[in-house]
């Protein structure tokens, strides 16, 4: 087992991070900036480095500032939790390097599963359905409307080093393919320093269904079961369930084998995610998540699998203790992901101190979170603030009590998207499991409500 770990991020799973340290018995550091000096993680962590201001690219994405911080502390593994550094290659590679134990997988697979023109051709190798497109990224808007009227409209633009739903452009009409070009390769540029954009059909009426899958270095790999991530806005995640309520029994089984054969085809070790659009009985491969989700633990409590502590026991060398027969997912479990966003004000970020904080509690509640009375929400980083987590015996029940957890969460000092929960936990389309993709985009007023309507 590691000696000790250098938890590099910060909030709500920085604190996942150092609850899994403390129970396996491995002291913590958390590496924090000076914004989050009064953080939960800094209060939690054995011990607390800052290592820059608040600002990301000098706190949290400073690598010599982050290496340092280790070989300071004695710290010989590094978490980088989700989001940051945890897909970056190059610092998984410095790490190994210089001896750190880099709790994920190889450098070698977050560059092959990263860049997604390259995971797209590994994938189709491996025998996954893809929707079709350009194998290449595109050369320009002539290659751009050549592919597009080979695939057919409507075709959706990507990032090919993206990730997280950022660097997307569904587009409609020829007319607007050479814009939405442009504007997507200046996004890419922005956010991941690549330009490079490849194209996919769009697969329209879709639902976004993922498979967590677990390896290890001795060549095992198993999956635990599916989670459904179609509640979306702007290609970011708002709800996520396990079981799917679009999956027959069969395509269940069908699309979890298909994501074990993905990951070993890739060599992959550690907590990942398969993910896939499904239409009808049809599904695609999208992409591979290099790293633990921000929505791992609806996995967790449907398995009474830990994979955070699984991560640090397999990247200190361990065996998975168990086989695909062994793993028994129970229950309908559905989290609920609440932001200091304010709905009204399309949905613009909330910061401020939090004069009132109390989770809810009670049978079958898991809350994930950083906040707590007095905290200060700063402004530099993503609005996720708590995660609520419901399990139960049928989906019906799940749904009663997430609605009875969201009216026990008293927070005051931010807006926060409880009450969009509470709507999306009423509404007939989300109830009866007939939503989709676009269900946000169909739904939700201009004031930051859902409209109601007819069963589909």
């Amino acid at each position: 087992m590691v000696d000790k770990i250098l938890v590099c991020n910060r909030g709500e799973i920085a604190v996942r991070v150092i609850r899994a340290c403390r129970e396996l018995g491995i002291p913590s550091v958390i590496a924090y900036s000076a914004a989050d000096r009064d953080s939960r993680a800094v209060a939690l962590a054995d011990e607390a480095v800052c290592v820059g201001p608040g600002p990301s690219p000098r706190s949290y994405l400073n690598v010599p500032a982050l290496i340092h911080a280790a070989e300071k502390t004695g710290a010989d593994a590094v978490h980088p939790g989700y989001g940051f550094l945890s897909e970056d290659a190059q610092f998984a590679s410095v790490c190994q390097d210089l001896g750190i134990t880099f709790i994920g997988p190889p450098p070698d697979v977050i560059t092959a599963m990263g860049d997604k023109t390259n995971a797209r051709r590994a994938m189709a190798a491996a025998g996954l359905p893809l929707p079709s497109g350009s194998e290449e990224p595109l050369s320009g808007a002539t290659e751009a409307l050549e592919r597009a009227a080979a695939v057919g409209y409507p075709v959706i633009l990507k990032a090919a080093a993206g990730g997280g739903g950022k660097g997307m452009q569904v587009v409609h009409r020829a007319d607007d393919l050479p814009a939405a070009l442009a504007e997507v390769q200046q996004t890419a540029r922005t956010i991941f320093l690549d330009d490079r954009v490849y194209l996919e059909r769009f697969v329209t009426g879709a639902r976004h269904v993922e498979v967590q899958v677990l390896g290890d270095n001795h060549g095992t790999i198993v999956h635990l079961g599916e989670r459904d991530c179609s509640i979306q806005r702007r290609q970011q995640k708002l709800v996520e369930e396990s079981p799917s309520t679009v999956l027959s029994e069969s395509m269940r089984a069908e699309i979890c084998a298909a994501a074990v054969t993905g990951a070993a085809a890739a060599g992959y070790r550690s907590a990942g995610t398969v993910e896939f659009l499904v239409a009808g009985d049809e599904f695609y491969f999208m992409e591979m998540n290099s790293r633990i989700q921000v929505e791992h633990p609806v996995t967790e409590v449907r398995s009474g699998i830990d994979l955070v502590a699984w991560m640090i026991r397999v990247a200190s060398g361990e065996r998975l203790a168990f086989t695909q027969d062994d793993i028994a997912l129970s229950g309908h479990a559905i989290e609920c992901r609440i932001n200091s966003e304010d709905a009204a004000r399309d949905w613009a970020g909330s910061f401020g101190r939090l004069e009132r904080f109390v989770p809810p509690a009670g049978p079958g509640v898991r809350v994930d979170t950083h906040g707590f009375p007095g905290y200060k929400i700063p402004p530099y980083y993503d609005s996720l603030l708590a995660k609520v987590i419901v399990h139960a015996d049928s989906r019906e029940e799940a749904l009663a009590r997430m609605d009875r957890a969201l009216a026990e969460f008293d927070c005051a000092g931010v807006s926060t998207t409880i009450g969009f929960h509470r709507e999306l936990m009423s509404h007939a389309t989300f109830r009866a499991g007939t939503h989709r993709l676009d269900f946000v985009d169909r739904f939700l007023t201009e004031s930051g409500t859902l409209r109601e309507a007819p069963v589909e």
